[in-house]
């Protein structure tokens, strides 16, 4: 009898999805049903209802559609060209080139969207013309688009983070902005070191597969000991001497870029054309994740500011679903939905790294067959509780359920990044997922990564006194 409202809810739910009820619907009926277990008709369908209006009485939720509507400015506002011109500067001149741009304008685009389909659209129909231009295979390049799309959900401002802050009961959404830019740069130069070895290797053999990579990687290792240096300068000498080290450091970079502005006038005076066209661009992430950082506004309020000052830039250049789902989150708690689960999962084991392999696993797998929102609403609340037992912070489970669900936008059957990407590339998806599971590979290894190393995402809200 105890597990009768877990039966009910997964069976009707699993129902009503097979023979093609609408999600939204199905979780509102299967929601009902799980009531009637334990609630007279009446007040079930009352107390459901109140809870789904209630639900949506949320400030944060409002953020949503602004940053939705600022990536649509965005888009058609010409900024996305200026970002790929950007990329192509930092990243152009390696091998796989334009793959390397197409994933770095992807993090840069989704990051100050907020949306992932937005930026498997506006890059990757810029981008795929480019591509086929200089003879990259199709599929290859789709894969690319598909996979570095995801990297926006977890680079702030990230829509799916703020309903990961309402489904989780308030968790701080500026802790959540913060914990994913870690997590999101590692995904996405994971996936330019498999490009780079995919296209290595088919163009350059075993051999020069493996020296690229090895450049990359020692690229890579330099770059974030500099960063890692920078940051534990400030605790190990006083404020003055950080700054005096900062300064020389400053002094040298305009030393080399002058130098070699000096041997290569052409391209570097393309270069600062580039930096100054993407600049106000770029600043928009300073503005909104700066801003709430700072105290200056809430996300909601960043979002209004995001549209505003989109709709100055682009002038320059040229609601169902989250309340069945708020209510069904209550009638799990009422009916000690998570609490049975939690029980069943340490009935299995009560070792925490396999609790965690476990809940991915399943996450995995839900990913593949439901949409983001209604995954992160439905299975926050039935695994939470679970993972803060366990001594995980609820900011660094929101990262894990962002990095895991993501790999399913990439996935039939309802995949969208994976129609977006097909479409805009021209290619059909059974050609394209052979290319796409490498890719996997490298966002499930970036997965457990931040997963089991909690530092990754953790360090820099917690630097900060988040």
């Amino acid at each position: 009898m105890e597990f009768l409202g877990v039966i009910v809810l997964v069976v009707s739910f699993v129902f009503l999805l097979v023979i093609g009820v609408p999600i939204a619907f199905s979780i509102g009926i299967s929601g009902i049903l799980t009531m009637l277990v334990t609630i007279m008709p009446v007040p079930a369908a009352t107390t459901f209802a109140q809870r789904m209006a209630t639900g949506l009485d949320s400030f944060a939720l409002l953020a949503i559609p602004f940053f939705i509507l600022a990536g649509n400015i965005m888009n058609k506002g010409g900024i996305a060209i200026r970002l790929i011109d950007f990329a192509r500067v930092i990243v152009g001149r390696w091998p796989a080139g334009l793959a390397f741009v197409n994933v770095f304008a992807n993090m840069l685009f989704g990051a100050i969207s907020g949306s992932a389909a937005a930026s498997a659209s506006a890059i990757g129909s810029i981008m795929m013309p480019e591509l086929n231009k200089e003879g990259y295979d199709k599929n290859f390049s789709a894969a690319v688009n598909i996979t570095s799309a995801t990297t926006g959900l977890s680079i702030p401002p990230s829509n799916i983070l703020i309903v990961y802050s309402l489904a989780s009961g308030g968790v701080s959404i500026t802790a959540l902005f913060l914990a994913g830019y870690a997590p999101g740069i590692l995904t996405g130069l994971g996936i330019m070191a498999m490009a780079l070895a995919m296209f290595s290797y088919k163009n350059f053999g075993f051999k020069g597969m493996v020296r690229n990579v090895s450049k990359f990687f020692a690229v890579l290792v330099a770059l974030t000991l500099i960063v890692v240096g920078m940051i534990k300068v400030k605790t190990l000498v006083s404020p003055m001497a950080a700054q005096m080290i900062y300064g020389g450091l400053g002094t040298v970079f305009i030393g080399v870029f002058a130098w070699y502005a000096s041997k290569h006038k052409q391209g570097a005076k393309r270069a600062l054309k580039t930096f100054l066209r993407a600049f106000p661009s770029l600043m928009l992430l300073v503005i909104v994740i700066g801003g709430i950082v700072a105290g200056f506004f809430t996300a909601t309020e960043a979002s209004a500011v995001a549209v505003l000052y989109a709709l100055i830039l682009a002038f320059v250049y040229r609601e169902l679903l989250v309340a069945t789902c708020i209510g069904l989150s209550w009638i799990m708690a009422y009916e000690n939905i998570p609490q049975n689960v939690s029980e069943a999962l340490l009935a299995l084991s009560d070792n925490k790294f396999v609790i965690l392999l476990i809940i991915n696993l399943i996450l995995l797998f839900v990913g593949v067959f439901m949409d983001m929102t209604p995954a992160v609403l439905i299975f926050t609340p039935i695994f939470l509780p679970i993972v803060t037992n366990l001594g995980l912070e609820p900011v660094h489970f929101g990262i894990i359920m962002v990095l895991n669900l993501s790999v399913g936008l990439g996935t039939p059957p309802v995949g969208s990044l994976l129609f977006i990407g097909c479409s805009v590339s021209d290619v059909k998806i059974e050609t394209v997922i052979k290319p796409l599971l490498p890719m996997f590979v490298v966002m499930i290894i970036a997965l457990l990564l931040v997963t089991y190393i909690p530092e990754i995402s953790m360090w820099l809200p917690n630097s900060l006194g988040f």
